[in-house]
């Protein structure tokens, strides 16, 4: 986690954040930024669907978890990513395996 301290803020602005943490509005700093971070990502929605993209290509998140945190469907965020022109890569079975498969099932 990295300090508040570490953050280089304006005069004014800092003077600010700690009047706001002096008059108990905010437990802290970092909570104050913490609840800052989250009102600007849900109402800038395009700068949450970048993240989760980001995220996503990062393969720190799933798709479906990627989906869940930009507020959109598995089906819409696959839309939006295409639309980016970021393609997907599925690793499916080889034909090969999957024939095995369906002959130990016995339906081939």
């Amino acid at each position: 986690m990295i300090s508040t301290d570490a953050v280089n803020f304006p005069t004014n602005m800092n003077e600010e954040l700690n009047i706001l943490v002096k008059k108990r509005y905010y437990p802290s700093k970092s909570d104050l930024l913490r609840d800052a971070f989250r009102v600007l990502l849900n109402t800038r929605s395009e700068l949450k669907i970048s993240l989760a993209i980001e995220l996503y290509l990062m393969e720190k998140v799933s798709i479906s978890r990627a989906a869940e945190f930009a507020g959109v469907t598995t089906i819409e965020f696959k839309e939006i990513m295409a639309g980016r022109g970021i393609v997907r890569e599925i690793e499916g079975k080889s034909a090969e395996e999957m024939d095995t498969k369906l002959e130990k099932l016995g339906i081939v």
